[in-house]
């Protein structure tokens, strides 16, 4: 199969950017989704939602990206295209001190936000080597860049996680799959649920995601290896 006539697979599409990204995909392109994401109702909001704004294929993945066994069972439905585009979006914030955080709380972080995208990665990235090209976008974060005193359980997860996207970017240098790293700051979603913060001094999800449409579109010569987006005003306090 070609890129061209692939699908794009979004994790954590329930919710949030990942169903703001889907929705715009469905808006701006004519690409086959498969949405993945543990809740399975809020999975089949997110279709109805891209089959409003134009979407034609549609499909369902319900299933713990954390979990490697899960993710290995995963099966496309027959007939449907194989994904060409792997955004690894799924993701957890801890708002909490290093002091206060509890080891589970610490794996969950890690096993959120850097095993979900090495899980999956590791289940179709086989698929995407049989394509002309494909593209892995890994949704990261400005923690990553830095340390954070109120969230260092989120930060040193998406600290791995940008570690990985490096080194799966070098290791894969010489395929025609790009791998990119977004370094998001702070993006109005659900995690923002218990704030009464505006979403006006918040990133627009919907501009995250015409992004990465965009970038989908670049010709196999250009790949963007790491890109950072900030709220224009700077960050905000997160509660």
């Amino acid at each position: 199969m070609s890129y061209k006539e692939s699908s794009v697979l979004i994790t954590g599409a329930s919710q949030g950017i990942g169903r703001s990204i889907a929705i715009t995909f469905a808006a701006m392109t004519r690409r086959p989704l498969l949405l993945l994401a543990r809740n399975k109702k809020n999975l089949e909001q997110t279709k109805l939602l891209c089959q409003e704004a134009g979407a034609e294929q549609v499909e369902l993945l319900v299933c713990d990206a954390t979990s490697e066994e899960a993710v290995s069972r995963l099966r496309i439905p027959a007939g449907f295209p194989e994904p060409g585009i792997l955004i690894n979006n799924a993701g957890s914030y801890l708002y909490k001190t290093l002091l206060e955080t509890t080891d589970d709380e610490f794996r969950n972080q890690m096993n959120v936000n850097l095993f979900a995208a090495v899980n999956i990665v590791k289940r179709f990235l086989p698929g995407l080597l049989e394509m002309d090209r494909a593209k892995i976008i890994n949704m990261s974060s400005v923690g990553a860049l830095r340390g954070l005193a109120d969230s260092g359980a989120y930060s040193a997860s998406k600290h791995a996680l940008l570690g990985y996207t490096r080194s799966l970017r070098d290791e894969l240098k010489k395929t025609d799959i790009g791998v990119t790293a977004i370094n998001l700051g702070q993006t109005h979603s659900s995690s923002w649920d218990e704030s009464d913060m505006s979403p006006e001094k918040l990133i627009n999800p919907t501009d995250v995601a015409s992004l990465i449409v965009t970038m989908s579109e670049f010709s196999a010569r250009t790949v963007i290896e790491e890109v950072t987006l900030q709220p224009q005003h700077g960050r905000v306090p997160a509660i």
